[in-house]
């Protein structure tokens, strides 16, 4: 790894800005989403995001097999991105396609009209698996963006379509997503695999979930990104790097489960120096009325609280410090 100078990356799990989100930007304007949290997000080098909607004018639904949400977010969400500095958008996930290929499209023609990088589907099977690059502080970073929902999406040959991989153990499937990490690794410093994956509502992952995201950092990437669950699961730091197996969700307008609090959210704050990966620090954040902002009181204490349970059972130890928490990572190599 290596870099002129330290440099932050801001890392989030599901933001969705379309039903009542995207007409809460059009009321309110295209900073609404972001609350309190834009002068943060303005400090970071680097931000990603997997973005859980489509950004298209076309409104023609999804209807060739059954699909029971379509979230669409009208092409203003662009400068909701941009207003937060948004560098990168991961798109390998159950909603790409909610308004046909025709909404895909034009939404990948409006990220690079505006310079946001994006992974994770495409126009065809490779330009779906390519990795975005992002620069900053003499730093490239690699984002690979992977799904096991929606098989049905995978791009094809000729086909736009996701970046599809089943979570699966077996050699061919580990060894196909490793020649595309080595790749990765080729062109970055830094390799980030962000994966949409697994059930909604789990707070743990299975035993098949974390044996295939240790294989994931064997093969390379030297942070897991997951995201899907719509809560946050815990953090497991192996082999050095972080393994964040779900990040939960950023921004929404999603009915709020009582017990698991799915409003409750995470902005991970990945600190990087000449000597690599230094700290990950997670910020304590609260979904309410369709905007995201820091989680202060009893909230924050009940973040905070819950995060460090689930990541003590991998043996995280996370230190509170204010209104963030911190975890300090290895040294590896």
């Amino acid at each position: 790894m290596a870099g002129t100078r330290p440099i932050t990356l801001a890392l989030a799990g599901d933001v969705m800005l379309g039903r009542l989100v995207n007409r809460a930007i059009a009321l309110y304007g295209p900073a609404y989403p972001w609350g309190d949290l834009l002068p943060l997000l303005a400090q970071a080098d680097l931000t990603v995001i997997n973005l859980e909607c489509v950004i298209t004018r076309h409104t023609r639904p999804w209807r060739r097999t059954p699909k029971v949400f379509h979230f669409r977010a009208d092409p203003i969400a662009i400068e909701t991105l941009k207003l937060a500095g948004v560098d990168a958008v991961t798109l390998a996930n159950n909603h790409v396609l909610d308004y046909e290929v025709e909404g895909l499209l034009e939404m990948l023609r409006l990220l690079d009209e505006n310079n946001i990088a994006h992974a994770g589907a495409g126009a065809n099977r490779e330009q779906a698996s390519q990795p975005a690059i992002l620069t900053a502080g003499g730093w490239r970073i690699a984002v690979l963006a992977y799904t096991d929902n929606e098989p049905g999406w995978a791009a094809r040959e000729n086909a736009p379509g996701t970046n599809y991989a089943p979570v699966s153990m077996e050699p061919r499937n580990l060894a196909e997503i490793a020649r595309s990490i080595q790749r990765a690794r080729g062109e970055a410093d830094l390799v980030i695999f962000s994966n949409h994956w697994g059930p909604n509502m789990r707070e743990r992952p299975t035993k098949l979930f974390r044996d295939f995201a240790h294989a994931i950092l064997d093969a390379g990437a030297d942070v897991y990104l997951g995201h899907s669950a719509h809560i946050f699961q815990g953090i497991e730091i192996y082999q050095g790097k972080p393994l964040i197996y779900d990040a939960g969700d950023f921004v929404d307008d999603y009915a709020v489960d009582p017990v698991l609090r799915n409003d409750r959210a995470l902005l991970f704050w990945l600190a990087l120096d000449s000597k690599g990966m230094q700290t990950l620090d997670l910020i304590p954040c609260l979904i309410e009325a369709c905007q995201v902002n820091r989680a202060r009181g009893d909230e924050l204490k009940a973040v905070a609280q819950r995060v460090q349970s689930l990541s003590a059972e991998f043996q995280t130890r996370i230190e509170a410090q204010d209104d963030r928490l911190s975890i300090s990572l290895p040294r590896v190599g």
